[in-house]
């Protein structure tokens, strides 16, 4: 099992909004065949397994044949045939699985499926390393709303930006912007944006940062691009705007959609944080990645709708004054990762 789960982190970024699935086939105490889901839309993990192995049997017997899967196998038809089906067909004796799939149309009907037809069935061996495995997939489906995940980088004495004026951008904008993480956390951060459906700022990061928003420092897809403009103020010669990724626009004026642009309406008398996770969990989008400002991630930490916070705090400055950073309340630090002066924090929601 866990080498199921090491095939299936392969996955990574590619599979959503299905899950990451590993799957092994022993014969004898002998790995025969391995396999991952690739790539959403294509075979799942069991086939790719079950492919190899039947290839290395060329026409052998099937007999104390053991299939490992980190994830229960579908019992529908979706983008590919049902998982089961193919293990029932092929004759295996014997299925271990991790964990339930919590998606409705399977949730236990592959288990019932497999037992149904005579085959033996384990389930919940390594099911909590199963389950954080597809983090993002439990809580899509159980909670119904996308895993959130916080980002930011700080100073020493705790600031994320040096003061900025009201309105607009003055002056030269790469100048007054403070950088303070280093190449290899920026890296790094590239490296998540891939893994994540989504990336989302707010209104005045947009402005004053005019992020790009896509994952070029690291291999792998680039996610949709979200901003929060209630007013719609930001200007369309931004980054964001410019066609490369899809972006999403969430404001309280209108609804419209051409090509890679959408703009998603909001009530401005709600809770939008809510709304935003809502209007997520409609859009089939798993997991976001929130990388500022200020004040919009703060604004998720106040209502305890976030899963992970990952801080990196630079040792080495201090800037004495500034935009202060998020107060984590009801946080618990479970990583530490030092990146040269970068130590990169991995924080839990305790709440």
């Amino acid at each position: 099992m866990y080498r199921c789960i090491e095939l299936a982190r392969k996955g990574a970024g590619y599979t959503a909004p299905n899950p990451m699935v590993g799957a092994v086939l022993v014969q004898d105490d002998r790995i025969i065949g391995e396999g991952w889901h690739q790539r959403y839309g294509e075979a799942h993990a069991e086939v790719n397994a079950i492919a190899i192995g039947q290839a290395a049997l060329s026409g052998q017997t099937y007999s104390n044949l053991i299939a490992y899967v980190s994830l229960e196998p579908c019992a529908h038809h979706g983008k590919t045939p049902p998982c089961a089906d193919l293990i029932i067909r092929t004759g295996i004796p014997k299925v271990v699985i991790g964990c339930r799939d919590p998606f409705e149309a399977v949730n236990g009907k592959g288990i019932e499926k497999l037992r149904a037809a005579g085959i033996e069935v384990i389930e919940g061996v390594l099911e909590d390393e199963c389950r954080e495995l597809n983090k993002r997939f439990f809580t899509f489906h159980e909670k119904k709303r996308p895993y959130v995940i916080l980002k930011w980088a700080q100073t020493a004495d705790g600031f994320i930006a040096r003061p900025r004026p009201k309105e607009g951008i003055s002056g030269d904008r790469q100048n007054e912007r403070l950088l303070i993480s280093n190449e290899y956390s920026n890296r790094l951060v590239h490296r998540w944006r891939s893994e994540e459906a989504a990336i989302l700022v707010g209104t005045n990061t947009a402005l004053q940062d005019d992020p790009a928003l896509t994952n070029r420092l690291w291999p792998g897809p680039s996610p949709v691009r979200l901003v929060v403009d209630m007013e719609l103020r930001l200007p369309l010669s931004l980054q964001i705007f410019n066609g490369e990724q899809k972006t999403i626009v969430f404001n309280a004026i209108k609804e419209e959609e051409k090509q890679n642009l959408v703009y998603y309406r909001l009530e401005k008398n709600k809770s939008l944080i809510s709304q935003l996770l809502s209007a997520l969990h409609q859009l089939n989008i798993q997991s976001v990645l929130v990388e500022g400002g200020a004040r919009l991630l703060q604004s998720f930490i106040d209502t305890g709708l976030w899963d992970e916070a990952r801080v990196i705090r630079n040792t080495g400055m201090k800037t004495g004054n500034g935009l202060a950073a998020p107060d984590l309340e009801k946080g618990r630090l479970e990583e530490t990762l030092q990146l040269e002066q970068d130590e990169v924090q991995t924080w839990r929601n305790a709440g």
